[in-house]
């Protein structure tokens, strides 16, 4: 089976999701590690940034039942991660993550649509990402989420912006 990896790139499996358990913490958390290392060198959020969490914070997380965890898998190799928080009528994208060197080939975007699929009932969507980082912005505007105006300043040139996503209303 052939997947397209957007931009261009033909990968020689689908994408598919599968769900994350307990038993995957360890590889969950260093590949998040990994994942957020250049963001945690660029701003040095030690509090906040994902690259520097504690394993135990992965755990806690999956054990959470309001929360869930999968595998971004191109064919059987899982290439990254995805967690949302699942509520009633709203899911929050809390985490994704590609490892580094499949990143910037339309499997963010695909694995966005994926998750949002796995949850038909829910009408809105939300997320926050770093401002001053213009690819994530665009990522996720290019997805359908817009701003809501709230922003929380983190640190000097550092600031979370916060998005959501209407899927009962229609996309400009």
């Amino acid at each position: 089976m052939q997947g397209f990896g957007g931009q261009g790139q033909e990968y020689d499996f689908a994408m598919t999701l599968q769900k994350a358990g307990i038993i995957d913490c360890e590889e969950l958390y260093r590949m998040q590690l990994k994942c957020f290392r250049e963001l945690l060198e660029k701003y040095r959020d030690y509090d906040f940034s994902p690259g520097a969490e504690k394993m135990e914070k992965t755990e806690r997380r999956l054990r959470e039942q309001f929360s869930d965890y999968y595998f971004i898998c191109l064919g059987k190799v899982h290439i990254g991660a995805v967690r949302i928080v699942h509520l009633e009528t709203l899911c929050i994208l809390k985490q994704i993550y590609i490892l580094p060197e499949y990143q910037g080939k339309g499997l963010a975007q695909q694995a966005i649509r994926m998750a949002e699929e796995l949850y038909p009932s829910v009408s809105r969507w939300e997320l926050d990402t770093i401002l001053q980082e213009e690819k994530l912005c665009h990522l996720y505007e290019k997805m359908g989420y817009r701003q809501n105006g709230r922003t929380e300043e983190i640190k000097e040139n550092m600031t979370l912006v916060f998005y959501e996503k209407d899927k009962n209303r229609t996309m400009e």
